[in-house]
């Protein structure tokens, strides 16, 4: 599942279609152990590290590591920290194409094809080196980030949104809507807790009413986004039946609401979905304005039935939670 082809199919999508320029594709430089371990604890880096140099294994029932592991995950999170840079540095948006992924890993554990977390560890760089100071997460694979909501739970400075395939139903077992948060950092963390079998009408329906109105009301500095295309109709791992369409609209919504973006490549394993959605959301990112107005003009009020009563439910629900919060 996990494996370096996910990343070759997505480059030649990007090259075969002509979307960037060469200028536009930058190599990633290895993220340094003091990266890591500003979200990770010494013994977890430790351990990866001696476990690869051994040959590697199984770290977790689902993570399995070579000899060159470690190196790769390095430059992974390098990557991210790259992609963040750019935008910095002015970058309308950077989007970082490694892997392994990284939402599953927690501060001492490696777990869901997960070894280091990138988001975590460019997010602390970029707060602990270039003073950044409030965060905006939005994470749109189909499991929850677990590892990132954890690390940021109780953080008031971190506005964490993931949408995800219902947490009874599907890895890591979490992710429902009472999970807001605790301590300052109650209100923080929101989930949306997708039925299986939920669309792209649904989710759009469901984002449109949280995202903007969040994301408004917390006035982040910067935003950082989890990328996972394992929600598509023919991904083998989930039960969500997102289009390849809603990897462009998605793009446009986030980059019309923040207007710099910096995105992390986490799950997605249907390799045809998985070059044809990357192609979209590229697509999305570079002609958003353009594609913005056109969405606009042609844009119909959704049909609520085609909306799942079940997705109502939990927008209701998530209204009802979040009230003294935010206004959703």
């Amino acid at each position: 599942m996990e494996n370096q082809r996910r990343v070759q199919v997505i480059m030649e999508a990007i090259q075969e279609n002509g979307l960037l320029d060469s200028k536009d594709i930058h190599q990633p430089v290895s993220a340094g152990e003091e990266d890591l371990l500003r979200v990770h604890s010494q013994d977890h880096v430790e351990h990866v590290r001696r476990f690869c140099e051994m040959g590697g294994g199984n770290l977790d029932f689902d993570t399995t590591v070579s000899s060159e592991s470690y190196r790769i995950a390095k430059l992974s999170a390098g990557g991210a920290i790259k992609a963040a840079e750019l935008v910095l540095d002015g970058c309308n948006s950077a989007y970082s194409v490694g892997r392994p992924p990284g939402h599953h890993a927690t501060h001492n554990r490696a777990m869901g094809f997960c070894i280091f977390n990138n988001l975590a560890i460019t997010l602390e760089y970029l707060r602990q080196l270039r003073k950044v100071e409030r965060f905006f997460i939005f994470d749109f694979d189909v499991h929850y980030g677990n590892g990132t909501a954890d690390m940021f739970y109780e953080d008031p400075d971190v506005m964490y949104i993931s949408i995800h395939q219902e947490p009874r139903t599907l890895f890591p077992g979490k992710g429902n809507v009472e999970e807001i948060g605790s301590g300052e950092g109650e209100g923080r963390n929101l989930c949306i807790p997708m039925p299986p079998g939920s669309n792209s009408h649904d989710y759009r329906y469901i984002l449109e009413n949280i995202l903007g109105p969040v994301a408004q009301s917390f006035s982040p500095d910067f935003y950082l986004v989890d990328v996972g295309f394992d929600g598509h109709r023919d991904d083998p791992l989930s039960s969500i039946r997102l289009d390849d369409e809603f990897f462009t609209w998605i793009a446009v919504e986030m980059m019309d609401l923040a207007r710099s973006l910096t995105l992390i490549l986490e799950g997605g394993y249907d390799l045809d979905a998985l070059a044809r959605c990357n192609r979209n959301l590229i697509q999305g990112l570079e002609n958003y304005k353009t594609m913005k107005e056109e969405y606009e003009k042609g844009k119909e009020p959704i049909d609520n039935s085609m909306v799942n009563r079940e997705t109502r439910k939990i927008y209701e629900s998530l209204s009802d939670i979040f009230s003294p919060y935010f206004d959703i």
